[in-house]
């Protein structure tokens, strides 16, 4: 069985999309106070759009790497610390959960400790942050602002004198949420990012061959995980064996056999997706920073 590349069908960078979301992102930033930007943390470069530094024009901003808990821990506190060692504040959170999201409000409000004092200063004791919520597609965004919203009993209106359409959640009294005006676009043209995305689900799997997928996951997790797949699959020697041969041996181990005891790769490709992205296999981060 040979490896082979994943085919991107269906898969595209969508210029047109993305210069209609930097004319609606560039319009409402006038009105906003900071960024938050939403993340995987399994995979912190290949989850955003390689365009929101320039899109956001200088704002300050804060990056949630979402679902760190099925992340690698260590691989959490590099990555923000890499991010606060370029000026940017940083959070690992779990979106769903609620948990780490206790400290979004405060971190913004440290962010932004010179424009409140200024507001102060002024008599706007009480302003409420703004804030512009961005995020590529199945990242996480949604359940972050429902989250919030729920937390805070708020109730969805829209906002008068803003661009038609767009929607302010209110947080309690401290804030407001815009949710990004437009749909960033991951850029598909690096075939590592399409494969990345599709390890952790944000591509839908009926665009791409399972198999495929399964086994460049498992070359990743071979070199840079073997310990947590011996436990997971109560195997030994994992590193001396092929994606192919640790696919096969882990069908057999679960039972997943066709006709003639042949191994289903279908059925155990599936499993093994689906228990990376569960965190079952353990925490991972797939785009590490080093020493």
């Amino acid at each position: 069985m040979e490896q082979q590349g994943i085919q991107h069908q269906g898969i595209q960078w969508f210029p047109g999309h993305m210069a209609k979301t930097r004319r609606k992102i560039s319009e409402s930033l006038k009105l906003i106070d900071i960024v938050v930007e939403i993340i995987d943390a399994r995979i912190p470069l290949s989850s955003r759009n390689p365009e929101i530094d320039s899109l956001i024009s200088g704002k300050p901003r804060i990056i949630l790497l979402n679902k760190a808990d099925t992340a690698d821990e260590e691989q959490n506190r590099r990555w923000i610390g890499h991010y606060k060692e370029q000026g940017i504040f940083a959070l690992a959170v779990d979106c769903k959960t609620g948990k780490g999201l206790n400290a979004f409000l405060p971190l913004c409000k440290k962010a932004l400790a010179e424009k409140i004092a200024a507001w102060e200063a002024k008599g706007m004791k009480g302003r409420r942050i703004k804030i512009l919520v961005v995020g590529i597609p199945n990242v996480g965004k949604s359940s972050f602002i429902n989250r919030m919203v729920r937390n805070s009993k708020a109730k969805v209106a829209d906002k008068p004198g803003v661009t038609r359409g767009n929607q302010w959640f209110t947080l309690e009294r401290d804030a407001e949420l815009l949710d990004t005006p437009g749909v960033l676009w991951p850029k598909f043209e690096d075939q590592i990012v399409g494969e990345r995305l599709a390890f952790t689900g944000a591509v839908k799997d009926s665009i791409l061959d399972s198999e495929t997928i399964a086994l460049k996951l498992l070359a990743m997790l071979i070199a840079e995980y073997p310990a947590l797949l011996e436990s997971r699959y109560k195997l030994e020697g994992v590193s001396a064996l092929s994606s192919v041969q640790l696919l096969e041996t882990i069908a057999r181990k679960r039972g997943m056999l066709i006709s003639g005891g042949e191994a289903d790769f279908e059925r155990a490709s599936v499993m093994v997706l689906d228990e990376f992205r569960g965190g079952k296999l353990g925490r991972i981060t797939l785009e590490v920073l080093r020493d």
